[in-house]
């Protein structure tokens, strides 16, 4: 029976278009990786896992030994390539899902239209910070240019990063984070906008730790964020 299966997949493998196996190799990625959600955004698990599940783990509130950061990524002429809630759930899920993979915890995260943002701490074994946002915006970009049926175009434009040493820096820059959708007009309270992390802090952290960190002012903080996204 195994093997009468085989042999149907590898016949219909092989009348795939180019860009129809590039579809299975990152869902045979993911698959390999415990994530059984395609990046295209066509089920349920994969829209919904950066929504409806929490990330797996409450925030620490305290600098990592091994490095804390802030990082800023911004799309190729600010263009609005993750317009949509569809696209937005494709990016934050697989900002979840690689910053994992490569041994980041997140601990505040905000995606856009044209640009997103997050603080997220080493842990002992971490990738490079570089490779993981290599990954990131290689796989999302693919799966963007899928959706419009271009290849080849640039996607993202760079990435600004900011070790975080100091703890008032580092408590007003989660907060800058989790706030974002307020400060680009897009939400009224910041837990109300689906794709940052607002809404989970507030239930995973205590009252008094959300209080803290909401103290924090954000108008002095010095973030790339020169974007208006839709």
């Amino acid at each position: 029976m195994l093997d009468e299966q085989y042999e149907r997949v590898v016949a219909r493998i092989r009348r795939l278009s180019a860009d129809q196996l590039h579809r299975v190799e990152s869902l045979l990625t993911d698959l390999e990786c415990g994530d059984s959600s395609p990046l295209s955004g066509k089920t349920e698990s994969a829209n919904e896992a950066a929504h409806s599940k929490d990330w797996p783990h409450a925030p620490t509130h305290r600098l990592s030994e091994h490095g804390t950061y802030v990082v800023t990524a911004g799309t190729y002429r600010k263009e609005h390539r993750f317009r949509g809630a569809d696209r937005l759930d494709m990016l934050v899920a697989a900002l979840l899902r690689v910053m994992k993979n490569f041994g980041w915890r997140l601990e505040a995260w905000a995606a856009f239209s044209n640009h997103y943002h997050f603080v997220a701490q080493t842990e002992p074994d971490a990738r490079p910070l570089r490779a993981a946002i290599k990954q990131l915006h290689g796989e999302t970009a693919r799966e963007v240019n899928r959706r419009d049926a271009v290849a080849g175009r640039s996607v993202w434009h760079n990435f600004w990063d900011t070790e975080l040493t100091f703890e008032k820096s580092y408590f007003a820059r989660l907060n800058y984070v989790h706030q974002n959708a307020v400060k680009h007009g897009l939400a009224v309270v910041a837990s109300q906008y689906r794709w940052c992390s607002a809404a989970w802090l507030e239930r995973t952290a205590t009252r008094a730790q959300v209080a803290t960190i909401y103290r924090f002012k954000t108008d002095k903080v010095n973030v790339h964020d020169d974007y208006v996204p839709v």
